[in-house]
């Protein structure tokens, strides 16, 4: 027999208003597969309550009857009962301390629990994900943001002004098409040319960096070479109308310490202690920084408060906007201190004093960290995820979690995504205990 589902309010965050499944893919489910749903009522999801009752959900204040329980972003710790079956990105595989006490009380509870951030095929690539709209939007509130920041340096009509936050557009394609007409602009017009060469720089090369090179590449895009970067400020007569993007791999990003060893991938992934920033000398040359890139803490941070401080010895460096969707507190952009919110998305750091002010304005680095941005474009986003999760949903809902780990008979992939058994770390996670 399946286990009814419940799909619950979203309440880390005001602006969060994602959905795992929308009411075509339990349209979908309800139909096909005859599974039930409970959706708990939300003022603000993108989707209606109306919508999901239209489709056959019960909608209500609780998900007292539902045994399991689907969300996206953490769970409130007093929101879990016993022995149920959640399923979230619950952001514990790093040991981040701050969701802990959420894991301990799971644990308590008997809870099992999968995080979408481990569902994954057989070598390792993640299958569920909101990767790519955490680049598109972030590319986007880039350009906002550099419209916005370089109005306070003085270009009162610089063409980025067009461009509004992720989260003012009625959708993605709306988003796409006024950036798009931006790019004309300059096509057309050309840009000051105190801002040449304007360069946008990429770290990594996954799904949240497609996501943001797909938004730039509706502008005037010259794709070059890291190395092409530093030869850029070497030439004059540079054209006005051209950006030109950089992606930087890890053999640009970190090298060997030992200068008699080559950078080797799969070493660099197993001994990154092995490895110090190979990024800096990139940094002056470029205008915008996407931070794209898985980090933890074993690795070299690529952007330092040190380096900031001597950039800003030397004058206003060319940098304006960091575009840090990475968003790791204190990580990769060591400045990066937390993530910002939707309401209140950038600061501006100053290397002298190393504190932001958030807003545009002061002198420094302005940093843009939300680390909700795919609910910035919350229908397409939750539409996309949902379809990339629909599939799984009936093996789910007719498991026996009562049985032993090893004879819950659950696809592959989601298998190896649960952290927890009837409250036990699974051998998989078993590492996680250390940070409890």
């Amino acid at each position: 027999m399946s286990a009814k589902i419940g799909i619950r309010h979203e309440d880390k965050y005001a602006m969060e208003r994602r959905t795992p499944l929308t009411p075509t893919h339990i349209e979908r489910l309800i139909k096909n597969e005859k599974l039930e749903f409970g959706v708990q009522t939300s003022p603000k999801r993108v989707f209606t309550d109306d919508e999901y009752r239209t489709v056959g959900a019960s909608v209500a204040h609780t998900l007292e009857d539902c045994p399991i329980i689907m969300g996206v972003k953490e769970i409130p710790a007093d929101f879990f009962e016993k022995n149920k079956t959640y399923i979230f990105f619950s952001h514990v595989i790093k040991g981040q301390p701050y969701n802990m006490p959420m894991l301990k009380k799971m644990i308590e509870k008997g809870c099992n629990l999968i995080d979408y951030e481990k569902v994954a095929d057989d070598q390792g690539k993640r299958l569920i994900f909101f990767g790519k709209f955490a680049g598109l939007a972030g590319m986007i509130n880039s350009l906002w943001s550099m419209g916005q920041r370089l109005k306070e340096q003085g270009y009162a009509n610089n063409p980025f002004l067009k461009v509004k936050q992720s989260c003012q557009y009625d959708s993605l394609a709306e988003a796409k098409k006024e950036i798009s007409e931006v790019g004309r602009e300059i096509a057309e017009k050309g840009l000051p040319k105190e801002l040449l060469p304007l360069t946008i720089g990429f770290t990594g090369y996954g799904n949240v960096s497609i996501g943001a090179q797909e938004i730039a590449a509706l502008l005037p895009i010259k794709e070059i070479t890291p190395e092409k970067l530093l030869e850029l400020k070497k030439r004059d007569n540079l054209p006005s109308n051209i950006i030109y993007k950089v992606v930087f791999m890890e053999k640009h990003i970190s090298k060997p310490k030992d200068s008699k060893h080559k950078f080797e991938l799969q070493d660099y992934y197993a001994h990154p202690e092995k490895y110090e920033n190979n990024f800096e000398r990139f940094i002056p040359h470029l205008s915008i920084l996407m931070n794209c890139m898985y980090w933890d803490n074993r690795y070299p941070r690529i952007f330092t408060k040190e380096l900031a401080g001597r950039l800003f010895e030397q004058g206003e460096p060319k940098i304006k906007v960091i575009g840090d969707v990475t968003c790791d507190p204190d990580g990769s952009i060591e400045f990066t201190h937390k993530g910002t919110e939707i309401e209140d998305p950038v600061f501006v750091y100053n290397p002298h004093t190393s504190k932001p002010t958030m807003g545009f304005k002061g002198e420094g680095i302005l940093v843009m960290a939300v680390d909700i941005l795919p609910s910035e474009l919350p229908r397409d986003s939750s539409e996309a995820f949902g379809d990339a999760l629909v599939n799984f949903i009936k093996p789910i809902a007719e498991a026996d979690f009562s049985k032993e780990f090893n004879q819950v008979h659950l696809p592959a992939p989601i298998k190896r995504a649960m952290i927890l058994h009837k409250g036990k770390l699974t051998p998989d996670y078993e590492y996680i205990q250390q940070y409890l």
